[in-house]
């Protein structure tokens, strides 16, 4: 039988904004929910080390870090739900979403932190070997490959900022696009067609990734030339895959505003969207950073802001009815 949950703070979302803005709701009463969604504990669960979060000296598991988030928000009173949101009506408050079980959730107010998934190539190779070589993240990942030698595949201003930033680290570092001129930005090509510690292979698509999953990691990369056809290798330690991203916020087509991209447009410099009582947080809203302390940040800042509007409204409504 579907059951009906109410709260002062639903969460959609479980990764480090979902859970940063639960861990601030409960604290302040207002005993949130969080639905966790199809990936409970977001894309920090399918990364292995993690290096750049603050507060950990040594190099700590995405897993683990993710569990004891969660564990924390529990702690302190967040009500954390197995369910995978399917509908959502978005009218007026409460809030009204629907599980894919028949559930019902209700919030006065709604966080959304649904997060963004890379995009992938979808070539033999790339599942198995990632996280041995390879990656959709140089800031999170680039550190581990001091020294080496790295490849990033795209055209977009994505994968030109990312091999700008590999050289941080690599002195050898190969972009790989499957045209023969970039989508990126003219400062951007400027900057790295100056570069000399970058090269470009143009017109080449990855057919494989080639490593050992049980050992070494990525090898190197299967290639085919876009015009000629012919086939080639490259050797390379790690591979970045800079196709861009995809916010998961199909479920709020058309009843919030997006940008090109289909990421949710907030009010600059906070987390709330053009209705009152919502919020957006972390990726979902965020096509620039894309890192979990960022993430975290801005469900914090949900969090408050959730707090706040919830506490005019009770005093407006108290002062309307001491006046009636």
């Amino acid at each position: 039988m579907a059951t009906t949950h109410k709260t002062r703070m639903l969460i959609i979302g479980s990764g480090p904004a979902g859970l940063s803005a639960a861990i601030y709701g409960a604290r302040a009463g207002m005993e949130p929910i969080v639905v966790q969604g199809l990936q409970p504990g977001g894309q920090l669960t399918i990364t292995t080390d993690v290096e750049n979060y603050p507060g950990f000296r040594d190099v700590i598991q995405g897993p683990w870090l993710m569990q004891e988030m969660q564990a924390q928000a529990e702690h302190v009173g967040t009500r954390m739900m197995w369910d995978t949101i399917v509908d959502i009506d978005l009218s007026g408050s409460p809030f009204r979403a629907t599980g894919d079980g028949g559930d019902i959730y209700e919030g006065d107010t709604l966080v959304i932190a649904t997060g963004a998934q890379a995009k992938w190539l979808g070539v033999p190779g790339e599942q198995e070997l990632g996280g041995k070589g390879v990656s959709a993240c140089a800031t999170c990942d680039g550190f581990f490959y001091r020294g080496k030698k790295v490849v990033v595949i795209g055209g977009g201003n994505t994968a030109v900022e990312e091999a700008l930033y590999l050289t941080n680290h690599s002195p050898d570092v190969t972009l790989i696009h499957r045209r023969d001129s970039l989508r990126a930005e003219k400062i951007l090509q400027d900057r790295l067609f100056a570069h000399k510690g970058i090269k470009v292979l143009w017109n080449k698509t990855v057919d494989r990734f080639v490593g050992d999953t049980g050992g070494a990691g990525l090898t190197g990369l299967d290639l085919t030339d876009t015009e000629t056809g012919e086939t080639s290798h490259i050797e390379t330690d790690g591979a970045f895959v800079a196709i861009g991203h995809a916010p998961a916020t199909e479920l709020f087509r058309d009843k919030l505003p997006m940008d090109a991209g289909g990421y949710l447009l907030v009010e600059p410099g906070t987390p709330r969207t053009s209705v009152p009582g919502i919020f957006a947080c972390g990726d979902v809203m965020d096509h620039v950073y894309r890192q979990a302390v960022t993430a975290a940040g801005t469900g914090c800042m949900a969090a408050l802001d959730a707090e706040r509007f919830l506490a005019a409204r009770d005093f407006a409504n108290a002062k309307d009815v001491a006046e009636a």
